[in-house]
């Protein structure tokens, strides 16, 4: 049985672009918070409901379905402070900027909810905005689990909502720093394709049509380094949806480095560069997908003043760009 339920029903209606997917895909998808398991056995506790009717997991649902759901209560316990150790690229009474290494998630949610970099945030901060809600203290925006790079952190609302505005109103500039495979044509353009959620992985997104749910996605490019097979880009996102740069960058045919869910290749080996038969072949070089938020130029949520930020390429990226320059000049 699922944990116990809400009292209060959430009811809405199915849109046109979620018209034949799986009612439970549908629901985890639209509450992120809850696993598909959990979601499925929402759905045996009858507490699903398709036009007033029981339901099953793999029914799919319809343009102008009425859905009710009482889902779980979700857990009141702020996340845990645990010693992750933090490297930090700016601090003030206001907000932090943070380096965050690959590998670690932004903040809990399903299946993460210790181990975060909230988890680290709560153990080495006394104060953090509450904006966010309980499990997102302090997180103004948020990086994938294996980009790495500045994410900034509000210590208090008047700044968070400062900086919030500042993403909203895009006048925050992110820059990141990508391998990728292939080298562009063009030696800098801007890509302009919608990006909505992929038609049938809901984990990945995609280009998609405004009627398919596509969301103005925008990112300028511009190539540093070519190499036989390969060239190391920087990203300027316009817009910020979710997976916006790796989904872009395979669109133009340049998925990112050892990025699994768009290249489908989820490390790059010493063979991959030299060959087959050098020594070492099978040594992995990196394994991750190869994306640095590097660069931030923003206004101080409080005093207006202009703040450019850097971190350097990690350790993996960095050796990965010398392999490059090694075998592939």
């Amino acid at each position: 049985m699922p944990p116990q339920l809400s009292s209060t029903p959430i009811e809405f209606v199915v849109k046109p672009r979620m018209v034949g997917k799986r009612i439970d895909a549908y629901l985890s998808h639209r509450y992120p918070d809850y696993s598909r398991s959990v979601i499925q056995k929402v759905i045996d506790a009858e507490a699903v409901l398709i036009n007033g009717l029981t339901t099953k997991p793999s029914a799919k649902v319809h343009q102008g379905d009425v859905i009710r759901v009482w889902l779980p209560e979700l857990s009141d316990d702020p996340p845990i402070a645990e010693d992750i150790p933090l490297t930090i690229a700016y601090e003030d009474p206001a907000f932090v900027v943070v380096i965050k290494p690959a590998g670690l998630v932004t903040h809990p949610a399903k299946g993460n909810w210790t181990g975060t970099l909230v988890n680290a945030l709560q153990f080495h901060f006394d104060t953090l905005s509450t904006v966010g809600g309980e499990n997102r203290p302090g997180i103004v925006h948020r990086l994938d689990r294996d980009t790495s790079g500045l994410l900034i952190v509000a210590k208090e609302n008047l700044a968070h909502a400062a900086l919030a505005r500042q993403f909203a109103e895009r006048t925050i500039q992110k820059e990141y720093i990508a391998l990728v495979y292939g080298a562009p044509d063009r030696d800098r353009d801007t890509i302009d394709q919608r990006i909505g959620p992929h038609p049938t992985n809901r984990e990945k997104m995609a280009v998609r049509l405004e009627a398919d749910g596509g969301k103005e996605s925008v990112t300028f490019y511009e190539v540093l380094e070519r190499f036989h097979g390969f060239a190391l880009v920087r990203c300027r996102p316009k817009t910020g949806r979710t997976h916006q740069i790796r989904v872009h960058l395979t669109h133009i045919g340049h998925p990112i480095l050892s990025d699994k869910m768009y290249s489908g290749r989820p490390h790059l080996t010493l063979g991959d560069l030299a060959g087959s038969n050098v020594a070492d072949a099978d040594r992995v070089i990196i394994a991750r997908q190869a994306l640095h938020a590097h660069a931030l130029h923003l206004t101080h949520p409080l005093t207006g003043d202009p703040l450019d930020l850097t971190a350097p390429l990690p350790d993996d990226m960095a050796h990965a760009l010398q392999m490059l320059r090694k075998y592939r000049t």
